[in-house]
């Protein structure tokens, strides 16, 4: 059986506020032709559908699009929901979506209940794990405490539960939105970790023969059998040397899989520049970089004037100027955005009480009661995106 993997559309987002609508338009005319061109069996969208609960009318309306063409090639395909989707919005009418061959799983209580596909070796048994809230879905695992792994390791078991009932020679598919131990993320994915208890052990999906993962925007393999596609275009400047692709995924009969990246359009390349502005601005190196996407970094001792104006009269696509002087006798000159990179909103915060308490690390009672409010917080703005309006 072939398999298409891909995920986190964001359908609806911007590139520093440049739109990227018809971008996204071109991917998923891209994709129809892929599934129509290689010979797709079904289609698998591991999250991030939307890039926020409440999308606007044109990222719905491509959304839609892209589910009538699908369904006119006869292609099954199953969605999940992830961190940035509204679960209930995405799921809505997903009972009678799916008498079209098109499959919304956005429900913790059916992940053990697949989309059930076959082809001349036996049955292929696909499971849809939408992203789990851990504050949100515990309880709908009879779990009292635990984190990202606890309520992963929870679905698992019911999806191996249920494979076990099937016929001997059942192969398991499983897509699912999370951060898996070894995958390398970027700027561009909203943080889903308290304190780094999101990351989860790929263990976790023992007992599947392929695992299409979402979350992270780079392509990237954790293990021959559980992988990730990435993000179809860029979200960030921190993604400027991803190759932006889709896995084409081959399941033999045994279970074993082989995969091809697929390339997908990319509407404008990427470039960080950093120096001094008429360095920038005169030297040659840069002539590739004229018509690209640039995010520049001036390293001049002084913020020099109109810096943003003077950029664009060689690169007209700038989006993003930074400013970072070249160390003086002074010592070098940090960011606080440099500071907090790739720290977790719990460090941000533990850091912050080492500042006003100098000398004195946060007690252990302070660092859960810190945690606990990080993850009050994200609880309540989950439970905000899917009330009614």
């Amino acid at each position: 059986m072939r398999l298409l993997h891909t995920s986190d559309w964001h359908l609806g987002r911007s590139f520093h506020r440049e739109s990227l609508i018809s971008a996204q338009r071109e991917f998923l005319e891209h994709l129809v032709t892929v599934v129509r061109e290689r010979g797709v069996d079904a289609v698998l969208v591991a999250g991030d559908v939307y890039d926020r609960a409440l999308p606007g009318l044109d990222a719905v309306e491509l959304f839609d699009g892209v589910l009538h063409r699908l369904a006119e090639l006869g292609v099954p395909t199953v969605f999940i929901s992830g961190n940035h989707d509204s679960a209930r919005r995405l799921g809505v009418a997903a009972g009678l979506i799916g008498q079209a061959g098109i499959h919304l799983r956005t429900d913790p209580g059916g992940v053990a209940e697949p989309v059930v596909l076959a082809d001349e070796h036996g049955p292929v048994a696909v499971y849809g794990l939408p992203y789990l809230e851990p504050a949100l879905t515990r309880e709908r695992f009879g779990l009292a405490k635990g984190g990202h792994e606890q309520v992963l390791g929870a679905a698992m078991e019911r999806v191996r539960q249920d494979l076990a009932g099937r016929p001997a020679g059942t192969r398991a598919v499983v897509l699912a939105h999370a951060f898996v131990v070894g995958g390398e993320a970027s700027d561009s994915e909203r943080d889903i970790t308290v304190g780094g208890v999101a990351a989860v052990p790929s263990a976790v999906f023992d007992g599947a023969h392929y695992v299409a993962l979402g979350h992270l925007h780079g392509c990237q393999t954790i293990a021959p059998h559980l992988r990730y596609s990435g993000s179809p275009l860029a979200y960030s400047f921190s993604e400027t040397d991803h190759r932006k692709t889709m896995w084409l995924v081959d399941l033999a009969a045994d279970g074993s899989v082989e995969a091809e990246r697929v390339d997908c359009p990319v509407p404008r390349p990427l470039a960080r520049l950093r120096g001094k502005l008429d360095e920038l601005l005169g030297d040659e190196r840069y002539e590739r970089h004229t018509g690209s996407w640039v995010q520049a970094t001036l390293t001049d001792p002084a913020r020099p004037a109109k810096p943003m104006e003077q950029l664009r009269t060689r690169f007209p696509h700038t989006l993003q100027l930074l400013f970072e002087p070249e160390p003086t006798d002074g010592g070098p000159v940090e960011s606080y955005a440099s500071r907090v990179s790739g720290r977790t909103d719990l460090e941000v915060a533990e850091g912050f009480v080492r500042h006003v308490r100098p000398g004195t690390e946060a007690e252990p009672t302070e660092r859960e009661w810190l945690r606990r409010a990080f993850e009050d917080v994200r609880r309540l703005d989950h439970q905000k995106q899917e009330l009614p309006r």
